[in-house]
């Protein structure tokens, strides 16, 4: 037995490493790669995803994972070696329903339609894109038939980031929001803005702002990067090599809340247990789990008045010719406020949940051939004029603004809205184990709270299924009425200021 376990072990660390060098490759693909690069670094990913595959699939695996299977039917279900064997067993049935070729294509497809995806934004041309986002649909389809033919396709799709999802539970968790979420944007959005100036602020600041920020919610500079792209995202390399990505925009400080962001994702993955390394267990338990966090730090914590109070000084002495003369309650309420905006990763925590249920109901359509690709610009408009109240000026600012479908990732924009509605579940209970946290928060310290959440969910890594993970994290699971109680209970604060 203890030879069928290490042989395991050592064949999923491979495994793992290749897919942590196939990872490397689609980071530089985003942030460092030449755009002329695109064809070779797409013929690249392809044969390192179809290398990863065949390993994936080997008859050794499963001869594994049968012998072991005994072994792991006596330990507790919590013991590494018996998550290990579960989630081992359930990749390796799922991706041998999946053809070598297929596994080549994605990868290959996915490349060069994040190109494509980058060109069309620039220019906002979406009829150059749209054969894209069929072929993207096209290959999702099958990759769906073939591992969950059983399934809705995009109910398959969900399993992809939050196994267990179905599309009923996203339907019914957002049926509650909407309605709630139309009426807080509609009584909060529409009152004087406030007189909080805009740029310029200058680059060099917002960068040391930034770095700022992830040092002090624990990062180490020895396990993380910092580093620009199009579209800012977190990917992890390892335990000790995380790599965060932002963007600049000298008009405003979005930035900031992109940093704290893309921290949060980065400490889920830093915090996995070590004995998890090079392992399939190593990382986040689901999208939603890992979007609670990055919702947790960017808005539960970095939008408290009491974190304000700590860090505002240190902002105006960044750009004292902007934010000099405005006191730290107005600047508070500006970056709370409900507005109506194009953009979702720049939205208010109140009108952001909207601007998730637009793409889940657009995707949905296109996954089920409702909608097709063609007409998903005049849908986008549509649906977002009745949501947010905007007229949508250009696909820039609509359709393109978002690199997930580049990649095929139907599915994943709903666990956004649940990580976020979860975030503040994990919050309450953060608080109920530490009840001085926001007197923390205002001193600028965050060590005890990122020390909870290592200890009660980041070292878990995804050993246990996403239910169970936010049944010991978050004491249940998604339930949208503490998410609405804290929305409300902000902007009500905010307007008697």
């Amino acid at each position: 037995m203890e030879a069928a376990l290490a042989e395991l072990r050592d064949r999923l660390a491979t495994i793992t490493d290749l897919q942590h060098a196939h990872s490397v490759l689609t980071w530089d693909l985003e942030v460092w790669m030449p755009p002329a690069g695109a064809e070779a670094r797409g013929m690249q990913l392809g044969t390192l995803a179809a290398v990863v595959h065949e390993r994936q699939v080997d008859e050794r695996l499963g001869e594994l994972l049968a012998e072991l299977e005994p072994y792991a039917a006596g330990l507790p279900a919590d013991h590494d070696d018996a998550c290990l064997i579960r989630v081992a067993k359930r990749d390796w049935e799922r991706m041998r329903r999946v053809p070598t070729e297929l596994a080549r294509e994605l990868a290959t497809a996915e490349s060069e339609s994040y190109g494509a995806w980058v060109r069309a934004r620039e220019a906002d041309d979406y009829p150059s894109f749209r054969p894209w986002v069929e072929r993207m649909v096209e290959l999702r389809l099958r990759l769906a038939e073939c591992v969950a033919p059983e399934l809705d396709p995009y109910d398959a799709m969900l399993d992809d980031f939050e196994e267990g999802l179905r599309e009923d539970e996203v339907r019914r968790i957002f049926s509650v929001l909407q309605p709630e979420l139309s009426a807080l944007v509609a009584e909060h959005a529409d009152g004087e803005e406030e007189d909080v100036p805009r740029g310029p602020f200058h680059v060099d600041g917002q960068q040391a702002l930034s770095r700022e920020l992830i040092e002090a919610f624990g990062a180490s500079w020895e396990a993380f990067r910092l580093d620009l792209t199009v579209h800012p995202f977190q990917v992890s390399f390892g335990p000790q090599d995380v790599r965060l990505t932002t963007r600049y925009d000298e008009s405003d400080l979005n930035s900031l809340f992109t940093a704290m962001h893309e921290c949060g994702h980065g400490l889920y993955e830093w915090g996995s247990s070590p004995t998890l390394d090079r392992t399939p267990l190593a990382g986040g338990a689901s999208s939603a789990l890992h979007e609670s966090q990055s919702r947790l730090w960017e808005n539960v914590v970095g939008r408290s008045l009491p974190f304000w109070r700590w860090f505002y000084p240190r902002v105006q002495e960044t750009f004292p010719e902007r934010l000099a003369d405005v006191p730290l309650e107005r600047f508070h309420r500006a970056v709370n406020r409900a507005q109506r905006t194009f953009i979702r990763v720049d939205a208010d925590e109140t009108s952001y949940g909207l601007h998730i249920i637009l793409r889940y109901e657009l995707e949905r359509a296109l996954v089920s051939g409702e909608l097709s690709a063609k007409d998903l610009p005049e849908a986008w408009n549509a649906r977002f004029e009745e949501l947010l109240g905007l007229a949508v000026p250009d696909d820039r600012r609509g359709v393109l603004q978002d690199s997930h479908w580049s990649g095929g990732a139907f599915g994943y924009f709903p666990t956004y809205l649940l990580g976020s509605v979860l975030s503040v579940q994990i919050a309450e209970r953060a608080r109920e184990a530490i009840p001085e946290l926001d007197e923390q928060w205002e001193r600028g310290e965050f060590a005890p709270l990122h020390e909870w959440l290592r200890e009660n969910l980041y070292a878990l890594g995804s050993k246990l299924t996403p239910a169970d993970t936010a049944e010991r994290v978050a004491g249940g699971p998604v339930d949208p009425e503490p998410y609405l109680a804290y929305l409300r209970d902000k902007l009500s604060s905010l307007a008697a200021v």
